[in-house]
């Protein structure tokens, strides 16, 4: 599969993504806090439209995809993404895209998106990936669902649920994923618990997680890579 026929399988699926959900239904940021005075608004559900008559072809092109991310950090990977922050064209159409890639035995750690589902394929290498069920009735575990994928293979993962990827081989993987979303968001669970501005209590995470406090203790002195 050449990379050229690899993205274009990608756009495909971002843009069936597109049509069956029309548009982000939600917000497209953490917060929107309302205020009477206009002269402060900042933000809105997306972002401001360009007046037409100065719109380029520009505005709808991105180069770069081709180039490999650093790979060399503690986690082993990097996120390349392609959302409405670079591509202004993006704007309203609820779709995004970003290229991973990961060094042998790299990870991208377990994170979710808040809002968007992420349909991903392997072009290079290959990864296990898997994520995890939401919160199950009383008694009963959180279902992780995992598979191992080589080039040419498709993987799902619903919108805000718990995910990863891990280079499973000796050699160097990257993988491409649309995303159901201009502007998905990523939570990356180990960053946001244990290397949150300010910390997180020590006494709630400790009893969260049912260890010491000199535990959480230690993991929150540790440095949090952000792969993004």
């Amino acid at each position: 599969m050449t990379i050229k026929s690899f993205v274009l399988t990608i756009a495909i699926l971002a843009v069936v993504t597109s049509i069956s959900h029309a548009s982000d239904p939600s917000s497209l940021q953490d917060f929107c806090v309302a205020v009477n005075d206009s002269m402060t608004t900042v933000f809105v559900n997306g972002k401001v439209c360009k007046d037409p008559k100065v719109v380029t072809a520009d505005d709808f092109f991105k180069s770069g995809l081709n180039v490999p991310g650093n790979i060399s950090n503690p986690v082993g990977s990097a996120v390349t993404a392609v959302n409405v922050n670079n591509l202004p064209g993006l704007n309203t159409f609820g779709i995004s895209l970003v290229r991973i890639d990961y060094a042998p035995y790299g990870l991208n750690p377990p994170h979710t998106h808040p809002r968007g589902t992420e349909v991903l394929t392997v072009l290079e290498g290959t990864l296990y990936v898997g994520f995890v069920l939401s919160n199950p009735g009383p008694n009963m575990k959180n279902k992780l669902f995992t598979k191992i994928l080589h080039p040419g293979d498709v993987f799902v993962f619903p919108i805000g649920l718990i995910h990863f990827q891990f280079n499973v081989g000796k050699t160097n993987a990257v993988a491409f994923a649309g995303l159901s979303s201009q502007n998905p968001g990523v939570i990356t669970i180990a960053n946001a618990v244990f290397g949150s501005d300010p910390p997180i209590n020590n006494d709630v995470l400790a009893k969260a997680f049912q260890v010491d406090k000199k535990v959480v203790d230690y993991l929150q002195s540790q440095f949090w890579w952000d792969n993004n």
